[in-house]
């Protein structure tokens, strides 16, 4: 890939940080993630993305955190966004490996700040499903990892929306 830091006619300065993002923020094994090339300087494997963009550019870059910094002159938040999705990969870590209860139908669930989280197998079709109180998710998966790591981001979202 291009240096673009070596190519006229792309601004270095004036970006604005969109967003940044995990590429693993499903819990994919490191084998079976597809990890971003910073557009900006060719450095591969990037997993957490920052998205910036600039009036004058017409598309947005996919870069590092180095490469956020610089662009958008900003040594603060590209590394406060990642750091950020750092702890909140641990906290999914976490969640995942915590000691789980099993019920009297076999499924596990977790009791947590007063809320169920019930992870349960479709005995038909061996699929999980997750219940975060009386809520059913809609997505079924492959194994109860899956579920797990689904649960924690329905509890995050509930937690950013304030009903948690």
């Amino acid at each position: 890939m291009a240096n673009l830091w070596k190519q006229q006619g792309i601004p270095h300065k004036g970006w604005t940080l969109e967003n940044v993002y995990d590429v693993r923020e499903d819990g994919q094994s490191e084998d079976e993630t597809t990890y971003e090339t910073c557009m900006m300087c060719g450095h591969e494997k990037i997993r957490y993305v920052h998205v910036v963009s600039h009036p004058d550019y017409g598309d947005e870059l996919l870069v590092g955190c180095q490469c956020a910094e610089k662009l958008t002159d900003d040594y603060i938040n590209p590394q406060r966004r990642e750091k950020e999705l750092r702890n909140k990969t641990s906290r999914r870590i976490s969640f995942i490996k915590r000691s789980w209860k099993i019920s009297a139908k076999g499924n596990e669930y977790l009791k947590i700040d007063n809320h169920h989280i019930l992870i349960s197998e479709d005995s038909k079709t061996h699929k999980f499903t997750v219940k975060i109180d009386d809520n059913w998710g809609k997505k079924h998966f492959d194994t109860p990892e899956q579920a797990k790591a689904a649960a924690f981001k329905g509890i995050e979202y509930y937690k950013n929306k304030g009903e948690w």
